[in-house]
């Protein structure tokens, strides 16, 4: 082994093969000088995590931009909406008038106005907005499988995990799904081991507890943590994890399962009892408002990567329950319905959300996305309501490092299509991965051991501060 130092005095350990490639390279114009430089700048690039945690607030069923971000009041009619845009506190960004309280956040966030893809369906879609990858191709029937891209939160878990106690990410209170599960919100090739801690109870719920968390009565961890090992061993005597990936996946999680069940901070973190009721109110006392403020809380306790889905459902047709997916479908039309569901819920939780997190001093250090896997169509169909417009969409973004009070790219003077800075799903992904300090192109490996990067897009430098 032979050594030499670097210009701060330290020593670069260089291995035989290595100076022996060195040698090679010569001839094509690596001299020996410059491959140290090379080596000693392998650090170099190492990024800075500009957020700590992130919570995707995933908007599933595809919200309007005309009726909440991007709305076009000098559009034709049959184009433009019924409600009418008011200023914000941004200069320049206006949104709609059922979202007063959320106009006096915007000088909190990045407007990506711009957004775009090719998927009309909500699986393929809803794959591409959860993982960030496009599907092989738009069809309904989409099922996940190990050919698939992971979730988000199982990238991070598997590049940049957790350890001990508080879980990498967590996912609740829903796994959504259009006729069979979405993919995209696993481990998938990474593995179960990877799988997100999810949670499918109400945060709303009276008494909502984690029975996942809570040990069965007569039974210590230390009672609990001797079977486990005494199981352990039995598997590797009859070398169960030799053979199966999955059982070594499993094996994995069980581990993690002990680990937060052994938690009394992941415990805590789950008490929203543990808040005031002046908090919860303005949370919202829904499903979707008391996981915003479960988020919070978790985000507190040190989660990295925390999913909210807004509805289990593609909805559209009621206003007590279900997604944005408002095509008038059976006699029912949109704008009432997200005048008395989908906009209020909007209107009470985003802006107490994004507030409670600036108050806190966590707002800096939290990536909060606000996006649906697509946005509706610029003209409004025979049911006046509108369908499903993948071609040009908004998304929101704030705190973790990106700009206040922007707007990036623009849609054309009917929301159709983007008329500047495009955008794609990949895109955004990348930008998140840069902000926890990962690099996108990192590599993976596929279901049939193939090198992969966690993203092929690029990182949107124009909305970072």
């Amino acid at each position: 082994m032979s050594s030499a130092r670097n210009p701060t005095g330290a020593c670069t350990q260089i291995s035989r093969r290595q100076l022996l490639s060195a040698g090679g390279l010569g001839m094509f114009g690596l001299t020996m000088p410059r491959f140290l430089r090379g080596l000693e700048s392998q650090g170099a690039d190492k990024l800075i995590a500009r957020a700590k945690s992130v919570i995707f607030c995933f908007q599933w069923g595809g919200p309007s931009h005309l009726e909440t971000f991007d709305m076009k009041p000098d559009a034709p009619e049959g184009i433009r909406g019924f409600h009418k845009p008011i200023k914000s506190n941004a200069d320049g960004i206006w949104v709609s008038e059922k979202l007063p309280k959320t106009a006096r956040v915007m000088d909190k966030v990045t407007l990506v106005r711009s957004v775009h893809h090719t998927m009309k369906n909500h699986n393929s879609a809803g794959y591409y907005a959860l993982s960030g990858h496009a599907p092989p191709s738009d069809d309904q029937r989409l099922k996940d499988s190990p050919e698939l891209f992971p979730a988000y939160s199982s990238v991070v878990d598997k590049i940049a995990p957790l350890r001990g106690e508080i879980p990498t990410s967590a996912t609740f209170p829903y796994i959504v799904s259009d006729g069979s599960v979405t993919p995209g919100q696993r481990g998938s090739f990474l593995g179960k081991e990877h799988d997100p801690f999810i949670v499918l109870r109400d945060p709303n719920a009276a008494g909502f507890a984690l029975p996942e968390l809570s040990l069965p009565s007569g039974v210590s961890f230390e009672r609990l943590n001797a079977r486990r090992e005494l199981q352990k061993l039995v598997d590797s005597q009859a070398r169960l994890l030799d053979y199966s990936a999955e059982a070594r996946g499993i094996e994995s999680y069980y581990d993690k399962a002990l680990a937060m069940l052994h938690s009394e901070k992941l415990r805590a973190a789950f008490d929203l009892t543990k808040e005031p009721d002046k908090v919860r109110d303005g949370y919202g006392r829904t499903p979707y408002g008391q996981s915003l403020l479960l988020a919070r809380r978790l985000v507190e306790a040190g989660v990295k990567f925390v999913t909210v889905n807004f509805a289990q459902s593609i909805g559209g047709q009621s206003t007590t329950e279900g997604g944005w997916d408002t095509h008038g479908f059976n006699d029912t039309r949109m704008f009432p319905i997200i005048e008395k569901y989908h906009l209020p819920i909007t209107e009470q939780t985003l802006p107490t959300f994004l507030t409670d997190l600036d108050e806190r001093g966590l707002l800096d250090e939290t990536l909060v996305v606000w996006m649906g896997e697509f946005g509706r169509t610029p003209k409004i169909n025979k049911n006046v309501s509108r369908d499903h417009w993948p071609q040009c969409y908004t998304a929101l973004l704030a705190g973790g490092g990106v700009k206040r009070g922007y707007v990036h790219g623009a849609s054309d003077k009917n929301g159709e299509h983007p008329a500047d800075k495009p955008v794609k799903p990949d895109d955004l992904a990348a930008t998140m991965y840069h902000l926890l300090g990962i690099q996108p192109d990192t590599e993976v490996r596929d279901v049939v051991n193939r090198p992969v990067p966690i993203s092929y897009g690029k990182v949107i430098q124009e909305i970072i501060s």
